[in-house]
Parts: C-alpha cells; sequence; structure tokens
C-alpha cells in the first residue's frame, strides 16, 4: 500500500506579486525551491491564511534571492500581494518508506528570507 505525505511546505511566504492575465502557476524564489525540494512544474497546494482561500497550481522558478511569490492566472482572485500563504508539495510513497520519511519545513520572514527549517511540526500547546 502507498500513502500520501507532506514532502514539504513554505510556512506563511508572503506574496508579492499577482499577475490574472499570465498564463498559470505560481512563481517561487529558486532558492525557496531548492531548499524546500519544491521541483519546477509540480503541483502545489496553496493555502492562504489571510483569506481562507485553497487552491492547487503548480510551480515555476522564479529570480533566486528576489524572494519572489507570484501567484499567476485564475489563481490570482485567490491571492493578493502582501497575503500570507501555506505552500506545500505532497509525495507518494511506501508504508515503509513513510516509516522513515522526514519533510522539509522552510520558514521565513516577512521578506521570505529563510530564518529557519526543520522536519518536524512543533506539538501545539493547549
Amino acid at each position: 500500500m502507498e500513502v500520501s505525505l507532506l514532502k514539504c511546505k513554505l510556512h506563511r511566504v508572503t506574496v508579492t506579486e499577482a499577475h490574472l492575465d499570465y498564463e498559470g502557476s505560481c512563481a517561487i524564489d529558486e532558492h525557496l525551491m531548492d531548499a524546500s525540494g519544491i521541483r519546477e512544474y509540480e503541483q502545489i497546494h496553496l493555502w492562504n491564511v489571510t483569506n481562507g482561500e485553497r487552491f492547487l497550481t503548480y510551480a515555476i522558478r522564479g529570480k533566486r534571492g528576489s524572494g519572489m511569490i507570484s501567484v499567476n492566472g485564475a489563481a490570482a482572485h485567490k491571492a493578493r500581494p502582501g497575503d500570507l500563504l501555506i505552500i506545500a508539495a505532497f509525495s507518494w510513497m511506501s508504508e515503509a518508506q513513510a516509516d522513515r520519511f522526514e519533510p522539509k519545513l522552510i520558514y521565513v520572514d516577512g521578506k521570505n528570507r529563510i530564518v529557519r527549517t526543520g522536519n518536524a511540526i512543533p506539538a501545539q500547546v493547549a
């Protein structure tokens, strides 16, 4: 049996651009893509912390070091510059692989610069 697990996430990135008339996709700073393991043209989930929208698209490379998070095409209706997003990718793997797997979690500051990385989501304190 195979299971789908969180492969990686970019936590609370800030949207820098939104282009309705672009063909589609989400351009992500190449440095963030490399750090997270998101591949160009890989399907990504975008969860808008600011307005609650959740949608799918695919990733394309943005200029390295620019901090770019550009939501394009029809998805531009769901996110505006300044919105906070969680961008996630998932991967299918066997249960044996899943037992050993650790996701790449990337945390950024307000300019989409990496401030911390990890492989486990901290436990919530009640």
